[in-house]
């Protein structure tokens, strides 16, 4: 039986330029085993799905080592990186060492609750001494660097290494800018060069080290490009600089003329400033994974033989006892075995109140222990942790392409390449046609290469899916993949399940009506009587009188009636609970209860009549209530303008009282499960464009057939893996921003790709020197790298702006009190 493939996101580092992707991606299309590579210049990793049986992690990370660049192996958070899975990943803390986290990190892991069965899929098939070995004996390889780029640069040591080679190619043409005809005709600098050499040679000497430092990332890059059989911008600017610096040194070795060092080391200063300014606005577009890395704790206590030990986070096993202090992070996901806290897992799942924990109760790792000390036990580390796989799930999103990405990479690929026989082109027609000068002819034909660089369309897309993603993490909305987040924004109809979705999905007390007894008396004596059964009903009553602060009393003699209801002798009294057959069969007359039993039962609630010493008593209605925030969410989607429909198996009683209470526009009842996704393709026919919200088994299908599946983080497995976005915090408030924030993203990406190809329409021309006879409109190479860097770096900031994009409030009830004749919980602001 043949392995289904396998997914993982491994280090590309060194990629700086938004098409120096392209290099990584055809390199490894074409390797055997590979299905698909999306790599990301912003995040500085590549998302590989691969046939496991063909070739393994520690192949991949060899090839992207060919192409030039560095690769630790899988990038995953430092609480992951175990060289006993990661062999190729063990030296991936020193390479990150002192500069902070090193762009996204995430594993070959799946988002909470997908796919368990294929999570390490990818692991090398190595013993665990072989696996340790190979790590140990490729650290000091990777140590030393590849491609020239040192060990793992991380964003911020490419940002500062791209502004010392700027520094230099700045300072030095300066002086060569002085010493040119440039200088000497229009800025009317007089000075002879030192040592009585010609302008040319001194200008020649200077701009060594502009070629040979600075510039040399562009014509390694172009050497890798054009290798991986690709075109990409690295290769029109080691043209454009190469062209003119070697056309300068010929005239310069064969007596002197004119040259163009100037045009070269200062269109090389410009390119490496715009890369410089763009790469810093680039890191902020990672904000939000690298915020996500740095919640786990390095280190963890644990309490072996009694005694306490601290260990790396890393180093924690299945089965460990944890000691948490308060103000400790959790380091993984456990189970409280001992101890009383709250515990604040806002950093995780976007909830805003600290969460009350006891034994038994499970724990996140990277929460924070607020108040109690408890003792842990590890259930699951590494990638398996709810972490991990949310930074697993966050990385692949923003490695993936939208549909406007592919077409988008497809255009800049042809642009370079018309790029090239546009200035081949332009040289010709000015050199061979309009008979000017070569040196005029090069210059017009390097400025067409410059000004067409089409770096501007490679990152018009990938940054706002960047920032979008990151914005969704932040508020724990986990889009699976960009074309989740673009499908998110062209949704006009949302269905929702009611059932854990809308509602809690649990009964609570809504309504209690007695007759001639005193209301607290009653929920006592009967809760009494619920204390000993396990009815979800019973639960909801003993719940509702604890609430109340009512002193619990004794019951004795219980009997269950099956289907029925139960009875019990509570404080000398025989109490019955249960339905009206249970009464009948007693011979209880229900009397004037009777009718607002009815009524009850009529709006959608369970009615349970209670008798007292063989006489009614009262009647205790129970409903299942809407989330505080449910109807808060529905009135932000109509805001957005989208319809809300609710899907229910519930009687049409029922799901029309929720439906009323939350002011939703269509209710579906009585559905069969089998029959969701159904009533979601008869939405899709009438035309709609339909996301549906669901937590259950029975949603799965739904959630297939819709055009967006969302699922609620705390619904079951088989949800959440076939959705296209979680919401971690099951907050139904959640849904609206989920697709405010793809309405946001898409708009940033259309307004990147209209700017950037509308910059190259107009540019061309100009820089071809059409507009020259008619206008004496002229760019040379200086101001065309300052135009083409000054674009791209337009394009970075627009995406950043996407932050400032205005979100649904999260809304947290101000008090526990309950509207007794609507069932829905008040205080909610």
């Amino acid at each position: 039986m043949a392995e289904s493939p396998a997914t993982a996101v491994i280090e590309a580092s060194g990629l700086y330029r938004a098409t120096s992707k392209a290099v990584v991606e055809a390199t490894l299309s074409r390797r055997p085993g590979v299905v698909n590579v999306e790599a990301n210049p912003v995040s500085q990793t590549a998302t590989v799905t691969y046939d496991p049986a063909v070739t393994s992690v520690a192949q991949l990370t060899e090839w992207v080592r060919e192409c030039g660049y560095h690769c630790a192996g899988r990038s995953v958070p430092d609480h992951v990186c175990d060289p006993m899975t990661e062999p190729v990943a063990v030296h991936q803390h020193a390479d990150h060492a002192g500069h902070g986290a090193a762009g996204p990190a995430t594993g070959a892991v799946v988002p909470p609750g997908a796919q368990r069965g294929t999570a390490h899929a990818g692991l090398d098939h190595v013993g665990h001494d072989e696996a340790k070995g190979e790590a140990v004996a490729r650290a000091p390889q990777d140590v030393m660097g590849h491609g020239g780029h040192g060990a793992g640069m991380s964003m911020d040591d490419m940002v500062r290494d791209m502004r010392n080679r700027f520094l230099v190619a700045a300072l030095l043409s300066i002086p060569i800018l002085l010493w040119s005809p440039i200088g000497r005709d229009v800025l009317g600098f007089t000075a002879a060069a030192p040592f009585g050499m010609r302008d040319d040679v001194f200008s020649l000497l200077l701009s060594l080290p502009v070629i040979f430092y600075s510039s040399w990332i562009f014509f390694d890059g172009a050497y890798r490009a054009l290798r991986a059989r690709t075109l990409d911008m690295m290769v029109l600017v080691a043209v454009a600089v190469g062209a003119g610096w070697l056309y300068s040194v010929v005239i310069t070795l064969t007596g002197g003329g004119e040259v163009f060092y100037e045009a070269a080391t200062v269109l090389a200063s410009f390119v490496l400033l715009g890369h410089w300014f763009e790469m810093r606005a680039r890191g902020g577009a990672n904000e939000a994974i690298r915020t996500l890395l740095e919640l786990a704790p390095p280190m963890a206590v644990v309490l072996r033989d009694g005694q306490e030990t601290e260990v790396p986070t890393a180093e924690v096993e299945v089965g460990d006892l944890l000691l948490v202090r308060p103000g400790a992070k959790i380091p993984v996901d456990g189970v409280v075995e001992d101890g009383i806290s709250e515990v604040d897992e806002s950093m995780v799942t976007g909830e805003s109140l600290p969460v009350s924990k006891g034994a038994g109760a499970e724990v996140i790792g990277a929460s924070i222990n607020t108040t109690g000390t408890m003792r842990v036990r590890a259930t699951k580390v590494g990638s398996d942790t709810a972490l991990a796989q949310i930074v697993a799930m966050v990385q692949e999103a923003q490695n993936s392409k939208a549909p406007g990405q592919r077409l988008a990479d497809r255009a800049a690929f042809w642009l370079v390449f018309v790029a090239l026989i546009g200035g081949t082109g332009t040289f010709l027609v000015w050199y061979l046609i309009a008979g000017v000068d070569v040196s005029v002819a090069i210059l017009f034909a390097i400025t067409v290469v410059v000004i067409t660089c089409p770096d501007a369309l490679g990152l018009a897309t990938p940054t706002a899916i960047m920032v979008g993603t990151g914005l969704g993490a932040q508020r724990g909305v986990l889009f699976k993949n960009a074309t989740a987040l673009e499908t998110s924004a062209r949704i006009d109809a949302v269905v929702m399940d009611k059932t854990g979705t809308l509602t809690k999905g649990e009964p609570e007390v809504t309504d209690v009506v007695v007759d001639g007894i005193d209301e607290e008396q009653l929920l006592a004596l009967t809760a009494a009587v619920e204390r000993e059964s396990e009815h979800p009903l019973a639960a909801a009553v003993v719940r509702y009188a604890a609430e109340r602060g009512l002193a619990p009393l004794a019951a004795r003699d219980f009997r269950n009636v099956p289907g029925h209801g139960a009875g019990a002798e509570v404080a000398g009294r025989r109490v019955l609970v249960g339905n009206r057959k249970l009464m009948a069969d007693q011979g209880i007359d229900l009397g004037p209860l009777a009718g607002r039993r009815d009524e009850l039962a009529a709006s959608g609630r369970t009615a349970v009549l209670v008798a007292v010493d063989n006489r009614v008593a009262g009647v205790i209605a129970l409903a299942d209530a809407a989330r505080e925030t449910s109807a808060a969410a529905v009135a932000a989607l109509h805001d957005l303008g989208v319809e809300v429909v609710m899907l229910s198996g519930d009687n049409e009683a029922t799901a029309r009282r929720i439906a009323g209470q939350l002011g939703i526009d269509t209710v579906i009842a009585e559905v069969l499960p089998g029959d969701k996704a159904t009533k979601i393709s008869e939405l899709q026919r009438a035309g709609k464009r339909v996301a549906m919200v669901g937590d259950g088994v029975n949603d799965a299908p739904a959630l297939a057939q819709a055009d967006l599946g969302i699922a609620i983080g705390a619904g079951t497995d088989v949800a959440i893996e076939t959705a296209d976005v979680v919401l971690m915090r099951s907050d139904p408030l959640d849904v609206p921003t989920a697709l405010q924030i793809g309405r946001g993203t898409l708009r940033k990406m259309r307004q990147n790709l209209a700017w950037a190809v509308g910059y190259n329409v107009i540019a061309l021309p100009i820089a071809a020197g059409v507009f020259e006879p008619a206008f004496g409109l002229v760019l040379r190479p200086e101001i065309a790298a300052l135009s083409m860097s000054g674009s791209s770096l337009i394009v970075a900031v627009n995406a950043l702006l996407l932050k400032r994009l205005k979100l649904p409030r999260p809304t947290v009830p101000t008090a526990t009190s309950t509207d007794r004749t609507s069932g829905v919980p008040v205080g909610r602001h």
